[in-house]
């Protein structure tokens, strides 16, 4: 195997994880945000709040985007597979 196509195995593995992840770590930042300014505006300190929303639209990325996410994750994994079997 030759140094190039070791890099371009953990340059496409690095892009798919940055596809899984990202969705959820974006929009969980984002309610984060706003729940940040919502409690700094009604002077509502609680800890759960923040984590209970973030988890909730985790859960709700999970479940609209994660056929997707196991398609992208498989056909990367069948890349691979295909690589070392053929090489």
């Amino acid at each position: 195997m030759d140094t190039s196509i070791v890099s371009q195995i953990m340059r496409e593995g690095v892009w798919v994880a940055i596809q899984l992840g990202g969705p959820m770590l974006i929009l969980s930042m984002a309610v984060g945000v706003l729940i940040a300014i919502f409690q700094a505006v009604t002077q509502i300190h609680e800890q759960t709040l923040g984590f209970i929303l973030k988890l909730i639209v985790v859960i709700l990325v999970l479940l609209v985007g994660g056929g997707w996410m196991m398609e992208t994750l498989l056909d990367y994994t069948r890349g691979l597979f295909e690589l070392m079997a053929g090489g």
